[in-house]
């Protein structure tokens, strides 16, 4: 009797079954690696919004720190510029009225110079000397006064030391320092004409 013949079988395993089913929730390492690089970017473009956001911060800060700076400067410089016009106005005003003093006590000071240069005491007659010799005297006391009024007008002036000290005669002058210049501005050079013709009668009669 013929023994009987093995047969094989062969059983074609696919790879596939062979391969255990990832445990559930698990990760493959091209998926950490994945995780790991996004977080690092997410890490990385948050960091660099935080130093945008300082550098804008610094840049706000440094902005109103110029800002203030700018405003301090401003205000200092504008007090200072129109108290420096103010105190510019009122000497320009001060010069002015200096000026228009000086010119009008030149005026008179020429008028008694002008008087007094006339007055020649050796062509007086003997029998009119006592006469001409009160009026030569009032002449000087009255160009004497002015000048006394007018030192004392202009002392501690920028023009004070024009005038020097007064002649002595400063009784009225001390009393009535600005009643020269006073009628002067205030009607004086409208009687000119009345004080000039006055003036010219003194003249003619002291010549006679």
């Amino acid at each position: 009797m013929a023994a009987p013949q093995e047969t094989t079988h062969h059983i074609r395993v696919r790879s596939t079954q062979l391969e255990m089913p990832a445990p559930h929730g698990s990760r493959s390492p091209e998926d950490f690696d994945r995780k790991l690089r996004d977080a690092q970017e997410e890490l990385e473009r948050i960091q660099q919004e935080k130093e945008e956001l300082a550098r804008k911060k610094h840049e706000a800060e440094e902005l109103a720190s110029r800002k203030h700076r700018f405003i301090t400067r401003h205000v200092e410089l504008v007090e200072k510029l129109t108290s420096s016009l103010t105190m510019i106005d009122r000497g320009l005003s001060e010069i002015r009225s200096e000026a228009e003093d000086l010119q009008q006590c030149r005026e008179v000071f020429a008028s008694h110079l002008s008087k007094l240069g006339k007055i020649i005491p050796e062509n007086w007659p003997m029998d009119a000397l006592t006469d001409r010799l009160d009026k030569a005297n009032a002449s000087l006391d009255i160009a004497e006064d002015d000048f006394d009024q007018a030192a004392t007008h202009f002392n501690g002036t920028r023009s004070g030391s024009i005038f020097g000290r007064a002649t002595g005669r400063g009784s009225r002058a001390k009393t009535h320092g600005g009643e020269f210049f006073s009628n002067l501005r205030n009607g004086f050079a409208f009687n000119f004409p009345i004080v000039a013709l006055g003036s010219l009668a003194l003249i003619v009669y002291l010549l006679k």
